[in-house]
C-alpha cells in the first residue's frame, strides 16, 4: 500500500476522494482539511505522495509545496480549479509533479497517482542518512531521532539541524544559518537564531551538547 496524503479544504472533495480509494487498492489515504493542518501532518508523518489543493485558509498549496520541496522530493500533485496557464507553469516551477484541474474524474485521478508512485517507486534512490553521535536525519522521511526515539522539530530548527549535519565540524555563522532557515527574509534578526539554537539543544537532549556555541561567529556541530 501507498501512503498518500490529500490536503483539501473542501469537505465534499475530501469525502468523495475518500470513498472511492478506499473502495480500491495500492493507496491508504490520510487527509487534512488546509495547508496548516497538511504542514502538521507532513512533518510528522511520511507519505509516499502528496495532493495539494491551491486555494486553502492558513498555509495555501503553492507555499506548502515550496515547505515540502526544501526536505522532500516526494511527489507533489496540484488538484485544482486555478485553470490559468501562469499558475500551471507556477505549479511545475515548484517542483509539482502533476497538475490536476477541478472538476475531474475520480478514476483518472486514482490512474494517474498509481502510474506516478509505481514509476516513482522504481526511480526512488537510496536516501542518505545523516548522522552525528546519535543524531540521524532522513530528509527523505522528514525524521529525526536521538538514540533511535523520533522526536519533533519545529520546521526552522530542522533546516539548521540538516545544515549542521551536512556540514559537521565547520563553522556556521548566524547569516549564514538565517539564510537556511528564512530564505531571503532580511527583516529577521540574527539573534534569533541564538533562540531557535537553544529549543533545539533541549529538544535534543543530552545531543544537544554536540551543537558548539563559537562565540562572536555562531555554531559549530561536533
Amino acid at each position: 500500500m501507498y501512503n498518500v496524503l490529500l490536503v483539501e479544504d473542501d469537505a465534499q472533495i475530501r469525502g468523495v476522494i475518500s470513498d472511492y480509494f478506499a473502495r480500491r487498492n495500492k493507496i491508504a489515504l490520510d487527509l487534512a482539511v488546509d495547508g496548516n493542518d497538511g504542514l502538521t501532518k507532513i512533518l510528522n508523518n511520511t507519505y509516499d505522495l502528496i495532493v495539494l489543493d491551491i486555494m486553502m485558509p492558513g498555509i495555501d498549496g503553492f507555499e506548502l509545496c515550496k515547505i515540502i520541496r526544501k526536505r522532500s522530493d516526494v511527489p507533489v500533485v496540484f488538484l485544482t480549479g486555478k485553470v490559468r496557464e501562469e499558475d500551471t507553469l507556477y505549479g511545475y516551477e515548484l517542483g509539482a509533479d502533476d497538475y490536476i484541474v477541478k472538476p475531474f474524474s475520480i478514476a483518472v485521478l486514482h490512474s494517474k497517482l498509481i502510474a506516478l508512485l509505481e514509476r516513482t517507486a522504481k526511480e526512488e534512490p537510496a536516501r542518505k542518512i545523516l548522522t552525528s553521535g546519535d543524531i540521524s536525519l532522513d530528509p527523505g522521511k522528514l525524521e529525526v531521532k536521538v538514540a533511535d526515539e523520533a522526536v519533533d522539530l519545529p520546521p526552522k530548527e530542522y533546516k539548521i539541524l540538516k545544515y549542521m549535519l551536512e556540514h559537521p565540524g565547520t563553522c556556521v555563522t548566524r547569516k549564514l544559518l538565517l539564510a537556511v532557515a528564512w530564505d531571503d527574509d532580511l527583516y529577521v534578526a540574527e539573534r534569533v537564531i541564538d533562540n531557535r539554537i537553544k529549543n533545539l539543544r533541549k529538544i535534543l537532549g543530552s545531543e544537544g551538547a554536540r551543537i558548539k556555541t563559537v562565540i562572536g561567529v555562531g555554531y559549530r556541530l561536533d
